[in-house]
């Protein structure tokens, strides 16, 4: 298994109105030296497999079909190799939690 995690961003040449958004609150916050907010999106996943290879095409694919827009967002992600869960383990942990 893997952990992926993504981050979604506009490109550089987009503009990006919900960061001027932001930056115009911080203004109004008393934050005088904040400049150029970008805002973004940040993914976590894992992925149930242990073909690192298979993973990467799988992370892409969804990145690209789902996650971004690939006319105005760029992505990039890192793969983490997780040990499998055991659902029965995962089961009685949310039982003693209740």
């Amino acid at each position: 298994m893997f952990k992926a995690k993504v981050i979604v961003k506009r490109r550089p040449s987009i503009l990006d109105p919900q960061g001027k958004a932001v930056e115009i609150g911080a203004g109004h916050l008393g934050l005088r030296n904040i400049r150029d907010t970008r805002i973004g999106k940040y993914i976590e996943f894992t992925l149930d497999t242990d073909n690192k290879e298979a993973a990467e095409k799988e992370v892409n694919d969804y990145c690209i079909k789902l996650l971004s827009n690939p006319i105005m967002e760029d992505y990039e992600f890192t793969l983490e190799p997780v040990p499998p869960i055991n659902h029965e383990e995962r089961v009685s942990e949310k039982a003693e939690v209740k």
